[in-house]
């Protein structure tokens, strides 16, 4: 900030917006500067290690307000259906780390804890979360066993006053846990309303995307490493993780490292809704999804610091082995499937996963375990039958048949059998590419140094060589 000091009484966009760094350095207490080294890279261990806790630290802290130690639980009459549909020897074991057990309902109070606890520790008053999800029910839950105050701002509604009902459900959930819940509708002032009351508050900015946020996190990987070694003598083949803004798939690959499980494949599952545009007054309601798609899913892997605070925690390209998209009737689907077949109704996120672990489980080994990594609490905003009647009144077709006919905003075709439900891989070279091109385009910069193309050999888990043919076609110079 060069010890400049702006006014803050001028509460106009620009001027809000251009008091951006300092506002984020008052509310989360973390100088991102300090971790700066080349014109792009910064040192994400060292801002890991330096802001957050160690996993010991984060189970005490879970614990003191009932987060973790959720069930594994095996889906027994799922996997026998998948092994009907599958080749001869082929047909994983699934099993699902049920998350709904967590005090607010979804693995998002892992995350919230560690903010929250930290928010308390530093002296604040109150917490203030941007989200229209289940992380924002999380901090008002954490908020409310910690005696903090608590702020969402969510966005709702497009401009005919029309919410989808799985985030109004939410919304009311936080309201539930004594959060003052600021509604918007979708745009560009969601943002800025979040700076503003973070300013005149002085609140801790509980950002899903701090260190704090994705640490709280490790903690799932690690103990359904520690389940599946004490019932089956092994670590987990595969993880899938419901892939959004990162933060999942970052918290639990982490997790998974540091209990020494590297050779358990993470692999990154999202709703399909290309076509949609997030920020669309006229999409908004189109989609039957509020979180785990493509809408986030993508953006955030090619640029992960469109976040709400410098230097984004959540990485998934460093950690994501393989991304695979399903449609929206196939988790409506599956949703259908876990509450009818294994008798656990359960929200749309992790059945998103759930989903993918269906189709990859049929090309796996008989004798190798897959796990779906969160469940999350359902209720009467989040059931299939309120999101697809609010579909078909805004003009979206809804039937049974080929869930490959899907169209994003038009047309959600529900499966008429377990064999239809299949997974799209996305292509993580070219996801790899756009970090880059990304990052470039972003920055502005023509000139790089060795340290740069190290950095962004790590956020794209390549070979330097293969950041340096990328940063070599968009122009860009390696200096040294």
């Amino acid at each position: 900030m060069n010890g400049e000091v702006r006014d803050r009484s001028d509460h106009s966009y620009q001027a809000v917006m251009a008091r951006r760094p300092e506002i984020m350095l008052r509310s989360v207490g973390l100088d991102y500067n300090k971790f700066a080294r080349g014109k792009i890279s910064f040192d994400y261990e060292g801002m890991m290690r330096d802001a957050a806790y160690s996993l010991d630290e984060i189970e005490r802290i879970q614990s003191e307000t009932n987060i973790g130690n959720t069930p594994l639980i095996e889906l027994k009459n799922i996997t026998e259906i998948v092994r009907r549909i599958s080749p001869r020897g082929k047909g994983a074991r699934i099993l699902i780390k049920d998350e709904a057990c967590n005090p607010s309902g979804s693995f998002k109070a892992r995350r919230a804890s560690v903010s929250v606890y930290h928010a308390k520790k530093l002296g604040y008053k109150g917490v203030i979360s941007a989200t229209s999800g289940n992380y924002g029910a999380a901090v008002a839950s954490q908020a409310a066993i910690r005696g903090l105050k608590c702020i969402v701002v969510q966005e709702v509604h497009d401009s005919r006053g029309l919410g989808q009902p799985e985030i109004v459900e939410k919304g009311r959930a936080c309201e539930a846990y004594g959060a003052e819940v600021v509604q918007l509708t979708v745009g560009p002032e969601l943002f800025y309303v979040f700076l503003r009351l973070l300013e005149e508050t002085g609140y801790f900015n509980a950002s899903l995307y701090t260190p704090f946020g994705i640490a709280g996190i490790e903690t799932l990987g690690s103990e359904l490493v520690a389940q599946v070694r004490e019932r089956f003598g092994k670590d987990p083949d595969a993880v899938c993780v419901t892939h959004a803004g990162g933060g999942n798939v970052t918290g639990t690959a982490r997790g998974l490292i540091k209990t020494g499980a590297t050779r358990t494949k993470v692999i990154g599952v999202s709703v399909d809704l290309s076509g949609l545009h997030m920020a669309s007054d006229r999409d908004f309601n189109r989609k039957s999804f509020t979180t785990g798609h493509t809408g986030f899913g993508i953006p955030f892997a090619t640029w992960p610091d469109r976040a709400d605070v410098p230097r984004n925690a959540a990485r998934p390209l460093r950690y994501m082995d393989r991304y695979v998209t399903v449609t929206q009737g196939e988790v409506f689907y599956v949703t259908e499937m876990l509450a009818q077949i294994e008798g656990l109704e359960r929200g749309p996120a992790g059945n998103t996963s759930l989903a993918g672990a269906i189709a990859i489980a049929r090309d796996m080994d008989r004798d190798q375990i897959l796990v779906v990594q969160e469940t999350e609490y359902t209720g009467a905003g989040k059931h299939p039958t309120a999101q697809l009647t609010f579909a078909r009144e805004n003009g979206v077709e809804v039937r049974r048949g080929d869930p490959r006919e899907n169209v994003p905003g038009k047309a959600i075709v529900i499966p008429e059998h377990p064999s239809q439900v299949t997974v799209k891989d996305f292509d993580l070279t070219e996801t790899r590419n756009s970090l880059i091109r990304n990052t470039v385009n972003n920055t502005g910069v023509k000139e790089v140094a060795p340290e740069d193309v190290r950095f962004l050999a790590e956020e794209t888990r390549e070979t330097e060589a293969f950041v340096v043919d990328g940063l070599t076609r968009l122009g860009v110079t390696i200096r040294g």
